[in-house]
């Protein structure tokens, strides 16, 4: 596959929608504005502080991303959304309690100035939350066009060049993909009878994809994990992914269990729960979308360590996950683990994890990333799945036929790999032995 002919350039305003304004959405603009007035740093953003080696070792090339490829400036970013409560960006982040009122005061005025448009709800696919700024119209169609029109009015208000949309809303009830999801045609018409397979966040994918704009799902929720929305993504030429940030205890899971595989130690079990007390965690409390999660969550570790490959060492693996609601913590997740590993000669150890981790601040630089990345595979003439983009998702996406991969050291060479391969540059094996000849 040929590199991109030509990347253009990021000019103009960059458009930023976030179906949700909750704690993760306001979180992540709060701190784009605290670090463009350099109150803060962006601390866990790849774009803003990682670097790419390129070349041999022995050339001492590793310049930050940002300077290797063109991406959206941060004083470029305008952020707008929608959310089913009418609260500003200012209001919602105070009530998430996610920054202290220090730090929130510092950008009271700018975040005072975000408010959310009506958002498409429906309470049988949310049953925990319910809120007054709701879109009424006749049928499902009707609803997407009024997302249409919400991000055609955004994009002429503010004078944005261009626009990514990323769900930062509530985890959707469990659906399964059906018939009215594989193809464009048939997904239209489904919408115009509301058909109840057809949720909530596939609208605004729907509306996002056909008005041109790069879409990242963040919850589990199937959304743009379908074959209508893929394939408009291609005649479209948007590029899109998910799905499920990848924040907490599954990006311990992805970091662990890659070990474990690379030494050959065996697992006997991995028990997750999980305590928390968000607008999320309330969600959660419903089995229906706690089902969408579990599923998410669940099957990491089935496809790191590959039981069909070793059964000996993974093949009868218990693999339990609990999330409990717990309104104390607010934001503040509490992840415990209990691994039950096994080395030479089958003697059993265990390794216990409890990882006391703020779960939209772990988030808010996944948007940042996701925002730019997609931007940047937009500009570059790149549509459809990004699978390169693996690296910030629980369940990544991938082409029909392909298992996804989740380990994390896999995909961060992934991601890299991509960004060479862009920018015309070596793609790098980590061989080595041209130093050794």
């Amino acid at each position: 596959m040929e590199k991109p002919a030509k990347i253009a350039p990021p000019k103009g305003k960059l458009g930023i929608l976030t179906p949700g304004m909750g704690a993760v959405s306001t979180t992540f603009m709060s701190g784009v504005e605290l670090v463009r007035r350099g109150k803060a740093q962006p601390i866990g953003s790849i774009t803003q502080l990682g670097t790419i080696r390129l070349g041999k070792r022995t050339e001492g090339r590793s310049p930050l991303i940002k300077k290797f490829v063109p991406l959206g400036n941060l004083d470029d970013l305008v952020f707008g959304g929608w959310d089913i409560f009418r609260d500003n960006a200012y209001e919602s982040a105070a009530n998430a309690g996610v920054l202290n009122p220090q730090d929130l005061e510092k950008v009271k005025t700018f975040l005072s100035g975000i408010k959310p448009m009506k958002a498409v709800f429906d309470h049988d696919y949310v049953k925990k939350l319910d809120g007054p700024n709701i879109k009424k119209a006749k049928n499902k169609y009707e609803l997407a066009l009024k997302i249409k029109e919400d991000i055609e009015n955004f994009r002429k208000t503010k004078r944005v060049s261009r626009i990514v949309t990323c769900w930062c809303g509530s985890t959707e009830v469990f659906v399964r993909p059906e018939e009215v999801h594989s193809t464009p045609e048939k997904f239209v018409e489904a919408m115009k009878s509301n058909h109840p397979a057809i949720a909530p966040s596939m609208l605004y994918a729907w509306a996002s994809v056909t008005s041109g704009v790069p879409f990242a799902n963040g919850a589990p929720n199937l959304t743009v994990d379908i074959p209508a929305i893929q394939q408009l993504a291609l005649e479209h030429g948007v590029p899109i992914c998910g799905k499920d940030f990848k924040t907490g205890q599954t990006l311990m899971k992805t970091i662990l269990a890659p070990g474990f595989k690379a030494r050959m130690l065996g697992l006997d079990g991995w028990f997750s729960t999980n305590i928390l007390g968000n607008r999320d965690g309330e969600v959660l409390e419903d089995p229906g979308s706690f089902k969408t999660k579990e599923e998410s969550k669940l099957s990491v570790l089935e496809y790191i360590l590959q039981p069909q490959l070793y059964p000996m060492l993974y093949g009868k693996m218990h693999h339990k996950v609990r999330i409990n609601y717990y309104p104390p913590r607010g934001d503040n997740k509490e992840g415990w683990d209990n691994i039950d590993i096994f080395g030479w000669l089958g003697y059993p150890m265990q390794i216990k994890v409890d990882f006391l981790c703020r779960d939209s601040i772990l988030a808010a630089p996944i948007v940042l990333d996701l925002v730019l990345f997609l931007d940047l595979a937009h500009r570059a003439g790149m549509k459809g799945i990004q699978e390169w983009l693996s690296f910030y998702f629980k369940s990544p996406m991938t082409a029909p036929g392909l298992y996804p991969e989740h380990d994390l050291f896999i995909q961060s060479m992934k991601l890299k790999n991509t960004l060479r391969w862009m920018m015309g540059e070596e793609l790098i094996t980590h061989l080595g032995q041209e130093y050794y000849d």
